[in-house]
């Protein structure tokens, strides 16, 4: 190990490195002429957002998608099959504080969201039903009925 020996221009003394630690940082501070937090900008203000959770089923004619949407009204959700792209979008609003109220804690999500869902081949598209019901979201969407084979019988003559 190295022993550097630093000496102290007003006094002339001499130290040893082990007794004194230099800090690199403020003379390269000096040295680049920039100060922290200063030149760096605060990022752009977003929209709050958040992303309920789904749970999907299926069962042998159908598929079920359900998530808790409490405090989301009817009229801030929109459903739409585009294709086989199921888009389930909706807001929830920040809630109103009065001035003289203090808030201590804000946990709960606000703000937009959207879920898209690719389907499999064979749903029945126009027979999709949501339902709103004690904050909780149910979108049904029916499986086509499977195609079964049909027998074909052969005509001609016996031989």
């Amino acid at each position: 190990m190295t022993t550097l020996i630093v000496r102290n221009p007003s006094t002339g003394s001499r130290t040893r490195s082990d007794d004194w630690a230099w800090d690199p940082f403020p003379a390269m501070r000096e040295f680049l002429g920039w100060t922290p937090w200063t030149a760096a900008a605060l990022p752009p203000a977003v929209e709050q957002s958040f992303a309920p959770r789904f749970d999907v089923h299926e069962t042998a004619s159908e598929f079920v998608f359900r998530a808790d949407l409490p405090g989301i009204k009817q009229e801030n959700l929109e459903i739409t099959l585009t294709a086989n792209q199921l888009r389930i979008a909706g807001r929830r609003e920040e809630a109103k504080h009065e001035e003289n109220e203090r808030s201590y804690i804000a946990e709960r999500g606000y703000g937009a969201f959207e879920r898209v869902f690719t389907l499999p081949e064979g749903v029945d598209g126009e027979k999709i039903q949501a339902t709103m019901n004690d904050g909780v979201l149910t979108v049904v969407v029916p499986k086509q009925p499977e195609a079964k084979p049909r027998q074909i019988p052969i005509s001609g003559p016996k031989a």
